[in-house]
C-alpha cells in the first residue's frame, strides 16, 4: 500500500524518478527560505525550530515529489502539518500573549477546526478537495491578521494570508492548464509557499525582537 505510485501532478508522465523535474527542484526554495530567516532565529527557540521544519518540509516535498508514493505524501503532509501547529501556539502565545495552556489548546483545537472547515467548503465547493484544508490555513491567519491590524504584526499576517491565497490559486489551476502548459503550474505552490513560510518566521521574530526591546526600556 505505502509503495503505491500516483500521477498527482500535471508535470508527471510516469512513474520514473525525475518525471516531475520542475516540481522537485523547486523544493530548494523551501530551503534557501529557511537559510535565509536563520540568523534572526539566533535566541528564539520556536522560531528555530520554525526554520528547520521548513527545511524539512522541502525534502518532504522533494520526496513526494520524485518517488510519487504514499508514504512519501505522507512526508509532504506531515512537515506542513508541524509547521503550522507549532506557528499557531507561537502566535498565540507571543502575539496575542496567551497563557501557554492557551496556546495549547489553540493548537491542539487546530485539527478539529481543519476538519469541520473542509467539510463545509467542500459541500459550497465540492470540487476543493485538499485545497479547502490549506483555505482553512489562510483564513486562520487573516483571522489573527484582523484581530491584530492595528499592531505591525497584524499587518505581516494579512500579507502572509494573501501570498498563501494566490499560491492556492497556483496549486489549484495545475490541471486545468495541463493541456496548454505541460509543466503546470504546482511549482508556483512551491516557490510562493517558500516565501510566505519564510514571511512568517520573519515576522514572528521581528515581534518578538521588538517585544524584548520594549521590555527592556
Amino acid at each position: 500500500m505505502w509503495n503505491e505510485q500516483i500521477i498527482a501532478y500535471c508535470e508527471r508522465t510516469d512513474f520514473s524518478y525525475w518525471s516531475e523535474p520542475v516540481n522537485a527542484v523547486t523544493n530548494l526554495a523551501f530551503v534557501i527560505a529557511a537559510l535565509v530567516v536563520w540568523p534572526r532565529t539566533r535566541g528564539l527557540v520556536l522560531a528555530r525550530g520554525m526554520a528547520v521544519v521548513l527545511m524539512a518540509v522541502g525534502v518532504g516535498s522533494f520526496l513526494w515529489h520524485t518517488h510519487a508514493t504514499d508514504w512519501a505524501g505522507l512526508m509532504d503532509v506531515v512537515f506542513i502539518l508541524v509547521f503550522i501547529l507549532l506557528y499557531l501556539f507561537a502566535a498565540t502565545r507571543d502575539f496575542l500573549y496567551a497563557p501557554g495552556w492557551l496556546a495549547a489548546l489553540a493548537t491542539v483545537m487546530f485539527l478539529p477546526y481543519a476538519a469541520g472547515f473542509s467539510w463545509a467548503a467542500g459541500l459550497v465547493l465540492p470540487g476543493l478537495g485538499a485545497n479547502a484544508a490549506y483555505f482553512s490555513v489562510a483564513v486562520l491567519i487573516a483571522g489573527y491578521g484582523v484581530w491584530l491590524r492595528n499592531r505591525p504584526v497584524g499587518k505581516g499576517l494579512l500579507v502572509g494570508a494573501g501570498i498563501l491565497c494566490v499560491s492556492l490559486g497556483f496549486r489549484m489551476a495545475d490541471e486545468a492548464v495541463c493541456a496548454a502548459f505541460p509543466t503546470g503550474t504546482h511549482f508556483m505552490w512551491h516557490i510562493l509557499n517558500a516565501v510566505m513560510l519564510g514571511w512568517m518566521i520573519h515576522i514572528y521574530c521581528r515581534h518578538v525582537a521588538d517585544a524584548r526591546g520594549t521590555a527592556r526600556r
